[in-house]
């Protein structure tokens, strides 16, 4: 497989989302199972990524310190577990901003590839949304679905982009096909 690295989106992958966006750490809700699964991945020698789309912060929703202290409490929660996230990186713009960065553009995917030192080729990046999916193939990545957060209706929506795509019940199930193939 190349480099152990996994890229994984962040709201409805690995906390709870929100229609009205995660603005601060109270309403960041670790998902059943997600900080464990990030854990193993740890243990078993992967180096993993974030890459979320922030919009909230052009919408003057939260600060770059509300996302910080979101960020500060996943490395904890992993911390207590022997886990850890190499990098994290966020899409502050809006939709209508044209940014290189936004899924479904691959710009934070390059950016961790740029910083990791890998091609993506091969590597997986599990997200909930069609966003995530085309992000993952126009990087170059392998895109991995979960039903969790956005996930049931963007596979109720039937895109033909999801053919051929690995679809997990959530991220601990996907951590398994994973580590145990």
């Amino acid at each position: 497989m190349g480099e152990r690295v996994v890229i994984l989106d962040r709201d409805g992958v690995i906390n709870e989302d929100s229609a009205s966006f995660v603005k601060s750490i109270d309403e960041w809700i670790p998902l059943p199972g997600s900080i464990e699964a990030i854990a193993r991945l740890s243990h078993a020698g992967y180096r993993i990524a974030v890459a979320t789309n922030q919009s909230g912060l052009a919408r003057g929703l939260l600060t770059p310190t509300d996302l910080d202290t979101m960020h500060r409490k996943l490395r904890d929660l992993l911390a207590e577990q022997g886990g850890r996230i190499e990098m994290i990186v966020y899409c502050p713009h809006g939709p209508d901003e044209n940014c290189a960065c936004r899924k479904p553009k691959a710009g934070m995917l390059m950016e961790i590839a740029r910083r990791l030192s890998v091609s993506l080729a091969g590597i997986p990046f599990l997200g909930d949304s069609l966003s995530d999916i085309l992000a993952a193939k126009a990087a170059g990545a392998d895109p991995w679905m979960v039903r969790t957060g956005k996930g049931e209706a963007t596979i109720a929506a039937g895109s033909p982009h999801l053919i051929d795509v690995p679809i997990h019940a959530d991220l601990a199930c996907a951590v398994d096909a994973l580590l145990h193939g």
